[in-house]
This record gives structure tokens, sequence and C-alpha cells, in this order.
């Protein structure tokens, strides 16, 4: 298990357009992805609704756990969108 935190910059948080192109990306990954709020409320990131259902906003920090396949490179392949879309 592999697992990295990520404070939230986009103005809107993850609302419908960067939720979609997450759901894309951990969809392409060989493992499992879990994006869990701070309150511990958590969602698969291949699951669109769900995703948007989180609520998370700017300035919100998230937590990423990916299980199974390469998790390595999988966490910094999900870093790096997160740092260029969200």
């Amino acid at each position: 298990m592999k697992q990295f935190t990520y404070t939230i910059t986009d103005p809107v948080g993850i609302h419908a357009r960067p939720a979609g192109l997450l759901v894309k990306a951990a969809k392409g990954l060989d493992s499992a992805v879990t994006i869990a709020r701070e309150d511990g409320k958590s969602a698969a990131a291949t699951k669109l609704m769900a995703l948007m259902g989180l609520g998370i906003k700017q300035g919100d920090t998230v937590s990423v756990t990916l299980e199974g396949g390469n998790e390595d490179a999988n966490a910094q392949a999900l870093e790096q969108f997160f740092q260029e879309n969200l």
C-alpha cells in the first residue's frame, strides 16, 4: 500500500471536469485508488459521482491510497496529475 497527501489548489475543488479527468487517470492504473477527506469520508477514484459527492474544496487536504499493481510508479503518476490538475 502506498499513500500520499495533497492539498487541493483548484479554486473550485474537485468538480465535474477535474473529477472526470481523475477517474480517467485512475482507471488507467493497475492499482486500486481511494481518495479520502480529512474527516474520514472516502471514495474510489474510479467512481465519478462518489468523488464529486465528497465535496472537496480548495484548501482541503486529501489522502490518496493506492493498493496493488505497481504502487510506486502509479503513486508518482497520480501525484503529478494532482499537481497539474488539482
